[in-house]
């Protein structure tokens, strides 16, 4: 029987790589347990534009869905340069390049335990 943070981590693999085959960038899978009040897992995926942006959020969606996990809240748009899937206790944050530079979220969560990186 897999513990809740287990299945959460396996979810938040499983979204690093459709983010990967759907050409996200920089990917990063950050043990956010200890830090966050929100999040065990957060993931950060940069998009080429907005529309990328959507694509990649979409794709995660319905992948997650197919496997049983259904999305709590969504936030963002394309538009906007930063979407936000929250499948509780699993962030997902899909940015455009120069949002992500602004906000630096590595930087914010410094001290949580980094688990995948993909360039």
């Amino acid at each position: 029987n897999m513990s809740k943070s287990m299945l959460l981590e396996n979810y938040a693999r499983m979204i690093t790589d459709i983010a990967s085959e759907n050409l996200g960038e920089e990917i990063v899978l950050l043990d956010t347990g200890e830090i966050s009040l929100f999040s065990e897992f957060s993931i950060i995926i940069t998009g080429q534009t907005d529309r990328h942006l959507e694509n990649l959020s979409q794709k995660i969606i319905r992948e997650m869905k197919k496997n049983g996990k259904k999305i709590h809240h969504k936030e963002g748009s394309g538009k906007t340069g930063w979407i936000l899937l929250d499948y509780f206790g699993l962030c997902v944050h899909i940015l455009i390049g120069e949002k992500r530079d602004v906000y630096d979220l590595e930087s914010l969560w410094g001290s949580a335990k980094e688990i995948v990186r993909i360039h």
